[in-house]
């Protein structure tokens, strides 16, 4: 039976139905298959976040006291493994992306219900393989599996990380066709393109880059794993092929990756600063047109990341100017994000905290990923810690920020329950400030020298490198408070009402948590950034309570 198909009773809402284990594993329903994929990461997280504190901790001193070399080499691949590829990819897409699709187009559920359940099953199985992979002695190439290391001399679970992360390229390119297909097809009367909300944009671009850009590294990867089993000479120069070309091959796919990880929290960041500085988002058509035109050129600046590979003096000088040119489209978005909150009525609520943070993390991670564009600079810090920070202040500062408010903006819909206020802003701060304290040294470090991946390090980096690992610890209490005050919400938390933002978006004029089919009546379209009109409206409301009508003048 598809979900469209179930029984409808509008005053029973998708939580309530039937709670057992059986009905929540063969669902069709995207609000529940959300929560399952919300479950599912949030697990990971802490998997990759226990790898994270490991790290730290063997950091804290110059020699390598705690861990082996061989065994930190694992920890810090187990940590990008398991970050990148069950956290970062799928976190905003899966969860929110699956949650808020149909319903901010105004539709009964995605196009394809049980295509939507297999990419849950399909990133559990991955995810299996991963877990297993770690019990089992875990993988030392690093997250990027870079050949003859990976296809030839490692001597680890290759394969099997390699198998999981082929099989959960397919949960990726399933959950983009079924966006893809939604958004054109399934779209509320009158919801016009030029209508959508800026979130759904953001998906739409995301899920181009997953359909299009997944097949490549899951073929990269089979045919590392055809020469690592079957002795193919594809990328071993001993076996006459180019450990080049596996390069190429992987960042073609995992430059583009960036942008899936780093899309969606723009699109709700353009959420949350509309809706909580209450005006009409500025420029909408400009951050729109962006979001695609990200996804476009995110497909040809993937040779940034192998200036010294060799490549010659004029391919390096177009690849680096290349990689300039999409940091265009990213201005975009934050020039027009400043100039909605300009002026506005900014309400400083725990979502709103996260959007800033956002912005002023993201805007360091953005200069220096245009740093690390100019060939002099790239060539002395590549492989240092400066990568590290900057990669970081992209994807922990923005993705995770970005999912994070999210997560915080749209609880009382998914929920109808409300967190505490107090708290979760507590929370939101020391993020903010752990990862300020954790990251920013690392900058430092690498432009002094030291390399990444190496368990000891001389003596004169020790200081930064507590201010790191001190930093990471308050860091890590900001991730671990909303763990504790979401989940006690969800069984005391206070009942949210349909709409307790304001916002002007669609998702909002249905009950808070939404009914089986999201909508009692069918939704009425508006500009979804109307703030100006809708403040005016509540004026008049409020004048009218303190007037009487004779003295309302006519006219």
């Amino acid at each position: 039976m598809s979900a469209h198909a179930e029984s409808y009773d509008p005053n029973v809402n998708y939580l309530n139905r039937d709670w057992s284990l059986k009905s929540w594993l063969l669902t069709l329903d995207h609000k529940r298959i959300a929560w399952l994929y919300l479950i599912s990461v949030s697990v990971f997280f802490a998997i990759g976040g226990f790898f994270a504190m490991l790290i730290r901790m063997e950091l804290l001193t110059p020699q390598g006291d705690l861990l082996s070399p061989d065994t930190y080499n694992r920890v810090f691949t187990q940590h990008g493994v398991v970050m990148i590829f069950l956290f970062l990819i799928p976190s905003i897409p899966a969860v929110l992306g699956n949650f808020l699709v149909p319903l901010m187009v105004g539709a009964v559920d995605v196009a394809f219900p049980r295509l939507n359940l297999l990419s849950w099953y399909i990133y559990t199985v991955a995810g299996i393989l991963v877990i297993l992979a770690l019990i089992t002695g875990g993988v030392d190439t690093g997250w990027t599996f870079y050949t003859p290391l990976s296809s030839t001399y490692a001597n680890s679970q290759v394969m099997l990380v390699a198998i999981a992360v082929f099989v959960n390229g397919f949960a990726s390119i399933l959950t983009g066709l079924n966006f893809l297909v939604t958004i054109h097809t399934m779209r509320a009367k009158n919801l016009t393109w030029g209508k959508l909300p800026l979130f759904i944009w953001a998906m739409y671009a995301t899920s181009l880059i997953n359909v299009l850009g997944t097949p490549v590294v899951a073929i990269t990867l089979l045919m590392a794993g055809a020469e690592r089993v079957l002795g193919l000479g594809i990328f071993d120069p001993a076996l006459g092929g180019d450990p080049i070309l596996f390069q190429h091959l992987f960042w073609f796919y995992s430059h583009p990756a960036v942008y899936i990880m780093i899309l969606p929290a723009f699109g709700v960041i353009s959420e949350l600063i509309a809706a909580f500085s209450r005006k009409k988002i500025f420029g909408y058509t400009f951050i729109a047109a962006s979001s695609v035109g990200i996804a476009i050129l995110g497909f040809i600046v993937w040779a940034h990341h192998m200036f010294t590979t060799g490549m010659s003096a004029y391919a390096a000088t177009v690849f680096s100017a290349l990689t300039m040119l999409i940091a265009v489209p990213t201005a975009v978005k934050v020039i027009n994000w400043t100039a909605t909150m300009y002026q506005g009525s900014v309400s400083w609520e725990t979502p709103m905290l996260y959007a800033v943070g956002f912005l002023g993390l993201f805007l360091i991670g953005g200069l220096t990923g245009v740093m690390l564009a100019t060939l002099g600079l790239d060539i002395h810090v590549h492989d240092t810690y400066f990568v590290v920070a900057h990669f970081h202040y992209v994807m922990v500062g923005g993705a995770i920020m970005g999912f994070l408010g999210g997560i915080h903006y749209w609880w009382p819909k998914m929920t109808g329950r409300l967190y505490n206020g107090s708290i979760s802003k507590v929370s939101a701060i020391l993020v903010f400030v752990g990862f300020n304290l954790t990251f920013f040294p690392q900058f430092l470090l690498g432009y002094m020298g030291m390399p990444r991946r190496y368990h000891a390090y001389p003596e004169e980096f020790q200081a930064l490198n507590v201010f790191s690992t001190a930093g990471a610890t308050v860091l890590g209490l900001g991730y671990i408070l909303p763990a504790f005050y979401l989940t006690y919400s969800l069984f005391k938390g206070e009942k949210a009402p349909a709409n307790p933002w304001g916002a002007m978006s669609i998702e909002w004029q249905t009950p808070s948590p939404p009914p089986l089919h999201n909508f009692v009546t069918p939704p009425v379209i508006t500009e979804p950034y109307d703030y100006e009109h809708e403040l005016i409206k509540e004026q008049i409301a409020e004048l009218k309570k303190h007037v009487k009508p004779q003295e309302v003048p006519l006219g």
